[in-house]
């Protein structure tokens, strides 16, 4: 497929119910999802992809969501995946809903985790930009390990969960330190991420689409359902009790069982 990337992926279980391609967020990683995709491997055979310039997938330039749906499309074509069910969080739902919008044939059922397609207005700067702009200025010649990187990022970075999230992206490389994503392309590829596309191959996804949220995050409000059921008229609402934005993280268990539950309807 013209201009898009191949994906690294990781791949758990051979479980007999549908399969899944599970899309992570911003600064996330195929690896962040370990635990509940081998959890969910009981079932089905799960593919949690790395987004460009994220994790080990490639560096590339452009960061809009039909590139970044692009890579997705190659990626379940290549490994036949037969009307999978697509699961995004955050960045990656906004990536699943844009493939399901341009390439409505490869998805079978769309989970859509906490995320609309719309723009997010972060009083004109995200703080996801913040977060790039402070592991970028990390010195890397003085981290020894990743410890040394957490209390060097502690005054930019207080909250200690989002410092360890952050964290994650960080490796070793030989006998230093490396950021294994793309800062520099994520933040000049900001606006886009921000954003969501006003055109697509099709109007509308017509096939089953959740759209679960945390009930303590503001990611998805009630004035954007309609919207939200313009493009997927077969949207339908869910939330997870005690959840913020990372509701995965915050209650697994429901989420898996969530998922379980719409892959199987």
């Amino acid at each position: 497929m013209a201009g898009s990337v191949a994906l690294a992926s990781d791949v758990y279980g051979e479980g007999a119910g549908a399969r899944l391609v599970i899309l992570h967020g911003l600064l996330g990683a195929a690896r962040n999802w370990m635990a509940i995709a081998k959890r969910l491997g009981a079932d089905h055979e799960v593919h949690v992809l790395d987004l460009r310039n994220h994790g080990r997938s490639p560096w590339a330039d452009g960061m809009s969501y039909r590139e970044i749906a692009g890579d997705v499309a190659r990626y379940i074509e290549e490994h036949d995946l037969e009307a999978p069910v697509v699961v995004g969080h955050s960045m990656g739902g906004k990536a699943s809903m844009a493939l399901a919008l341009d390439r409505p044939d490869l998805v079978g059922r769309l989970l859509v985790a906490d995320i609309a397609p719309v723009a997010y207005d972060r009083g004109g700067r995200s703080s996801f930009l913040d977060y790039i702009d402070s592991m970028a200025a990390l010195d890397l010649s003085a981290v020894t390990r990743r410890t040394d990187a957490d209390r060097m990022l502690a005054d930019a970075i207080p909250d200690g969960g989002v410092r360890g999230f952050l964290l994650q992206n960080l490796v070793p490389d030989g006998d230093a330190f490396r950021w294994r994503c793309n800062l520099a392309g994520l933040a000049a590829g900001m606006a886009d991420i921000l954003d969501f596309p006003k055109a697509f191959a099709h109007p509308a996804y017509e096939g089953p689409t959740l759209v679960l949220t945390g009930a303590n995050s503001n990611y998805v409000r009630r004035n954007h359902r309609e919207g939200i059921r313009a493009l997927f008229p077969a949207a339908r609402f869910a939330s997870l009790k005690d959840a913020g934005h990372w509701l995965h993280a915050d209650q697994p268990r429901p989420f898996m069982d969530a998922v379980r539950a719409f892959a199987a309807a």
